[in-house]
């Protein structure tokens, strides 16, 4: 049963966006494979056209020069054969590696590489009569068509804008020497080709995003689509963890936070600390940061940044540590021994500030 196209009003998730590239499913458009092809050719063109040239000439030219002494038995033509063909490919090499490397070049520009053979996999849709029609009398269709149609017609006033101030000269090229005909025939195909490259331009770069939007839109989701997604995520370990490690980023930056506010740090000294904040009307102290280790060693130090009274106390610090979570209040197996210790804080507390006074 075929998706209904309207109940895809979601946008598509990371995860969608990833499995339709890992099938070849990209956003493309040949007119930027075509733009880069011919910008590439008329680059290749103005640089190395003279050098071509010569590099074709001279062997030909030699050729016809000695005729009557090449040999044409089977070994010496077939050796005349090898050498004619090293000096057109010296001479076209460089040129036809910059035409490959502009055609790469229009595909990782519009998206990263893809490595799939799902495009080579047999699919029933690529026969139906149904999909053929869709394709032919689609949207696609219709926009390739207006597009073909554009370009004939900007192609034509482009040429027709190019050729027709220089009419005159071109009727007289029938009275000149080839020679002469060269260098002019070459500056007035690179001025055409120039033109023609700055109209595709803006072709390319409509098309793109016309095919971006038409290809994102193929990518959308239902909701049904959305959800089933989310509990095959969920299910995942790698992203459960990577769920529980941001989770524990959170909690651990929230703790540091919190430690400025805690009125006592009770510690072991070698592996746990847990700071406990009390103010009176409070029915109970509250646990604002609790760890081990390095996590531990942390709470400490921002404690003594800000005079923090750390007291220690190790089976205190390690039940604590067990049995109050974060946010937490603390216990009630726990209040005495909590309550002399905040008892003694306070009033070192009150001493200091009776001194002061």
């Amino acid at each position: 049963m075929a998706d209904d196209t309207h109940d895809k009003t979601e946008d598509p998730t990371q995860k969608r966006l990833d499995d339709a590239h890992a099938r070849g499913d990209v956003a493309k458009s040949q007119e930027v494979n075509t733009w880069f092809v011919i910008a590439g050719g008329t680059l290749v063109l103005s640089t190395f056209s003279g050098s071509m040239g010569g590099g074709i000439l001279m062997p030909l030219r030699n050729l016809v020069a000695n005729s009557w002494m090449i040999h044409t038995d089977g070994a010496a033509l077939l050796a005349l054969a090898q050498t004619l063909g090293y000096a057109v490919l010296a001479a076209v090499g460089v040129p036809m590696l910059m035409l490959m490397i502009a055609a790469i070049a229009g595909n990782m520009i519009q998206h990263r590489l893809v490595w799939s053979a799902e495009g080579l996999k047999p699919k029933f849709s690529k026969v139906s009569p149904g999909a053929g029609l869709k394709r032919i009398f689609g949207k696609q269709a219709a926009a390739n068509f207006a597009k073909g149609l554009f370009k004939l017609v900007t192609l034509g006033a482009v040429m027709m804008a190019v050729l027709w101030p220089e009419r005159h000269r071109l009727e007289s090229f029938l009275r000149f020497d080839p020679d002469a005909i060269l260098s002019v025939t070459t500056s007035l195909t690179l001025h055409l080709m120039g033109a023609v490259v700055a109209m595709l331009a803006a072709v390319a770069i409509a098309d793109y995003f016309f095919q971006y939007r038409q290809w994102y839109e193929r990518q959308k989701m239902s909701l049904q689509e959305m959800k089933d997604e989310f509990k095959q995520s969920e299910g995942d370990p790698h992203i459960k963890g990577k769920i529980r490690q941001l989770r524990q980023q959170r909690m651990k930056k929230r703790m540091m936070a919190a430690v400025p506010k805690a009125s006592v740090i009770i510690t072991n000294p070698t592996h746990y600390s847990v700071a406990l904040s009390y103010d009176r009307g409070m029915s109970a102290p509250v646990c604002v940061a609790k760890g081990v280790d390095n996590i531990a060693f942390k709470i400490r130090e921002i404690a003594r940044k800000h005079d923090i009274p750390i007291v220690e106390n190790v089976p205190l610090a390690r039940a604590l540590y067990a049995t109050v979570e974060v946010d937490d209040e603390i216990p009630v197996e726990h209040y005495h021994a909590v309550a002399e210790i905040i008892g003694y804080v306070m009033g070192l507390k009150r001493g200091l500030s009776g001194r002061r006074t």
